[in-house]
């Protein structure tokens, strides 16, 4: 983790994502300040995923700005990923190593000094909860633990930023309940924007909400002003155009 001298850690404005004549994302403008917690909701094929690969440089947007504790991400493009930690969705993982001989690997690919590897190994492992598996296949565990080496991997450089992608995804529910604590640790030292489907998770862990549909900002302010009456997912279905069928 760094000293970043800069109060709003993400900063994307105007964003647009073209393929052909699809809009994947349009004109989405929002900032996540740091020790925030920022939920990045949307229903399936909104535009989460492919917002967050250009938050990370993964892609290039058709237009817009992205940047990242103050570095932007076109032009400074090492600075601003030394900030990042990224869990992508089913993310890739060297199912040939071992959860320590591939973090190793991370930690030496990300510059770390061989004392502060052990520091940071000694952290993740107790964090994400992988004693049990640490000299096992990667290739052999199950997805939930294969979720939590890809954590692991997102953390093991103590960056500023994470960007998850459904982090908890495929982790059973004693899983889940470390997954978040950690989360919700995190995010009182570190900025973390995180998409999941679970709106329940969203009211347990986030302070405040960015939601898109059809690749658009519909919503984005604080969680309280979502629960209010009706109550957070009555207002996720009227913000996305979904109407519940009557005798649901």
């Amino acid at each position: 983790m760094t000293d970043v001298d800069t109060p709003v850690m993400i900063e994307a404005r105007n964003l647009n994502m073209h393929y052909g004549s699809f809009a994947a994302v349009s004109d989405i403008t929002f900032d996540v300040p740091k020790r925030q917690v920022c939920g990045f909701l949307g229903p399936n094929g909104a535009g989460k995923s492919t917002t967050m690969k250009i938050l990370t440089g993964y892609l290039a947007p058709t237009s817009g700005s992205v940047m990242i504790a103050g570095y932007d991400i076109d032009t400074k493009r090492i600075q601003a990923s030394e900030q990042i930690g990224y869990l992508p969705e089913n993310g890739p993982l060297y199912n040939e190593m071992t959860p320590r001989t591939s973090l190793k690997y991370v930690a030496r690919a990300r510059g770390l000094s061989s004392s502060r590897t052990i520091e940071r190994l000694e952290f993740v492992i107790q964090k994400c909860d992988l004693g049990e598996v640490w000299n096992k296949t990667i290739g052999k565990l199950s997805r939930g633990f294969r979720q939590r080496v890809g954590m692991a991997q997102a953390l093991i450089h103590d960056p500023d930023v994470l960007i998850l992608d459904e982090p908890t995804s495929g982790l059973d529910p004693n899983q889940l309940v470390g997954i978040r604590q950690l989360i919700r640790e995190l995010g009182k030292s570190k900025t973390v924007l995180l998409s999941t489907h679970i709106l329940q998770e969203v009211e347990i862990l986030c302070d405040r909400v960015v939601l898109i549909n059809q690749g658009r900002l519909v919503f984005d302010g604080p969680l309280s002003k979502l629960q209010q009456a009706p109550g957070l997912e009555p207002a996720f279905h009227k913000l996305t155009g979904f109407s519940i069928p009557a005798n649901v």
